[in-house]
């Protein structure tokens, strides 16, 4: 009893849910505007009534049938005509025209005459200004000049060949839009995808749906944007990548000429190199694939994965030449400028602006440059590093370079200053350093029995070798030095730091995200400048009158004034150049 009680008020839940959708408000669909305009009859060789088999008022039409409706003509070879309906259909060699611009052929064709619509079956070809769609079932809507395809289909214009399994195409606009296994190709390149509109006029293909355009020289893969079939230009939106060989470019958007080899990316740019193992983030990337060059800004970011921990590099903007393309003797130039900063888990460094050759594998620091190893920090004007098979191999501080190891909390550093310092590597760890001319060093020798300190001993010679292994000094080479050793109780004040000292601990990057967070070195400690000597130039100005003048002083005096726009300056002769009288 139960049960029927369950199943009589489903029942009467349904009906009420039925009641209440027959009371609600329909929309209702917008009518299809007809024409009072009848098809005419204009020619048949032969015409006879069959209102038994086809109806009353419909005429068997045979041998070069025509019919003419609202400008457009349609011939046959013979037909059904329902006068009644103001419809016709027509069998072989169908042929439809409509002014000079449009025809349609096929093998069989059901015309309405009030909706202006046909239905062509077999071997159907739509010609319209130079582009030709060819399928087997095509219906055509006169009314909104344009027809679709459901069984898949074949549009071809002057350059490029368009399939896919169904399709539109607009005859007033001339835009074709192609949907499911949609292939656009011509002799430079191939374009698959699920959905895309494409302009018959400028050849100008729009994607909408997930893509991939193949070309001789690089595979673009993408969900939305624009393609120039005419000048293999891209304009790539939602997050699409370029692969050119083993590189790529993913970006927000991004764009490209096949024609210039140039690529530009916005917003989220990665540049991957699959050969040399490194990438390259920023929000702004440009790239010339024929040239080899290379521009990237806006927070850009180096990451090199070649070793065995990964480097982070960032600079206000990073740029790179290429020399010799194509050929054996190819090597790169990258420049890293402003507010160089970089991180390893071994090593971090600080410049201004920093320069990579691959010609010679060296890497030059310029402008304060600064490097970190563990506890110890080494600076000068200039750092070079020569690398092999992507390691260090040897290091060249370039004027007054200056060594600092942190020893411990206390505020104990051993140091070495010098105008210029070598150091020297093996599978990434130094071994040996040598330390050239005016050089002063601090150093805190280690008791082995209870490794307390014994005393610290200052050093001024003219060269300095020291030998380590695991990263501990073994020996020091010196030709010629003054020592003095100071007992740790009794080191004057002042006299633990060489007058060059410097600990820049608070400008080191701590992790690879810090090295977006510029910190300069703090005011009045930036490296000081040094003149070079150079050799003095001889001098005329415009009244004939010899002078000389220092090269590189900005303090050298002239003999009269600033120098006039035409007065020539030659260099000073030597013993063995002739002078004329």
């Amino acid at each position: 009893m139960d049960g029927h009680r369950v199943i009589m008020m489903v029942t009467l839940c349904l009906l009420a849910l039925g009641i209440a959708a027959n009371q609600a408000p329909r929309k209702k669909r917008q009518a299809r505007k007809k024409t009072d305009e009848r098809v005419y009859l204009v020619h048949a060789d032969q015409l006879s009534y069959d209102q038994y088999g086809l109806g009353p008022n419909a005429q068997r039409l045979k041998g070069k049938v025509s019919f003419r409706h609202k400008g457009a003509t349609l011939t046959c070879d013979s037909a059904y005509f329902y006068d009644q309906t103001n419809s016709f259909e027509a069998f072989g060699h169908v042929k439809l025209r409509q002014g000079d611009t449009l025809t349609l052929d096929g093998d069989y064709a059901f015309y309405d005459g009030s909706d202006q619509f046909a239905r062509v079956r077999h071997n159907v070809l739509l010609t319209h200004r130079g582009t030709k769609l060819y399928t087997d079932s095509l219906d055509y809507d006169r009314l909104y000049n344009f027809g679709y395809f459901f069984e898949g289909g074949k549009m071809v214009d002057k350059d490029n060949t368009l399939t896919s399994d169904w399709g539109e195409y607009h005859t007033d606009t001339r835009e074709a839009i192609f949907n499911f296994d949609v292939h656009l190709k011509n002799k430079d390149f191939l374009l698959t995808t699920d959905t895309l509109h494409y302009d018959t006029r400028t050849k100008l293909a729009h994607i909408v749906g997930p893509s991939v355009i193949t070309s001789k020289e690089s595979v673009i893969h993408t969900s939305q944007g624009y393609y120039d079939t005419n000048t293999g230009r891209s304009e790539l939106f939602g997050r699409s990548t370029l692969v050119d060989n083993q590189k790529e470019l993913t970006g927000d958007s991004l764009f490209y000429n096949e024609q210039t080899g140039i690529s530009e990316g916005f917003q989220n740019v990665v540049y991957v190199d699959k050969e040399n193992k490194n990438k390259m983030l920023c929000n702004r990337f440009w790239y010339n694939e024929k040239t080899g060059e290379a521009w990237a800004t806006d927070r850009a970011l180096l990451i090199d994965h070649s070793q065995k921990d990964t480097l982070y590099m960032h600079a206000d903007s990073l740029k790179m030449f290429t020399f010799n393309i194509e050929t054996d003797s190819v090597y790169r130039m990258i420049h890293a400028f402003d507010h160089v900063r970089a991180y390893r888990v071994d090593v971090q460094a600080v410049c201004d602006s920093l320069v990579y050759n691959t010609k010679d594998s060296t890497m030059t620091m310029y402008k304060d440059p600064i490097t970190w190893n563990e506890n110890r920090q080494l600076l000068g004007e200039q750092i070079v590093v020569f690398m092999k098979d992507s390691t260090v191999e040897h290091a060249h501080i370039i004027g007054q370079a200056l060594s600092v190891e942190k020893l411990d909390e206390e505020e104990h550093y051993n140091q070495v200053s010098s105008k210029e310092m070598f150091a020297w590597f093996h599978d990434g760890e130094i071994y040996e350093s040598d330390a050239k001319s005016n050089v002063e060093a601090i150093y805190f020798p280690v008791d082995d029995k209870d490794s307390t300190y014994i005393g610290m001993n200052y050093t001024q010679t003219d060269e300095m070798r020291m030998f380590l292994k695991e990263r501990k000094l073994q020996r020091i080479w010196m030709p010629k030095a003054t020592n003095t050793m100071y007992p740790m109780t009794q080191i004057p004040r002042g006299k633990s730091k060489l007058s060059q000292f410097a600990w820049f601990d608070y400008v080191r990057p701590l992790h690879k995200d810090d090295i977006f967070e510029w910190r300069g070195k703090a005011a009045g400690t930036e490296m000081k400048v040094q003149n070079r000597h150079s050799a003095p130039l001889r001098t005329l100005d415009n009244r004939g009158n010899e002078g000389t003048e220092e090269r590189g002083d900005e303090n050298s005096p002239s003999n009269d004034g600033d120098l006039a726009p035409s007065d020539l300056t030659i260099p000073a002769p030597s013993e063995n150049t002739p002078v004329d009288p």
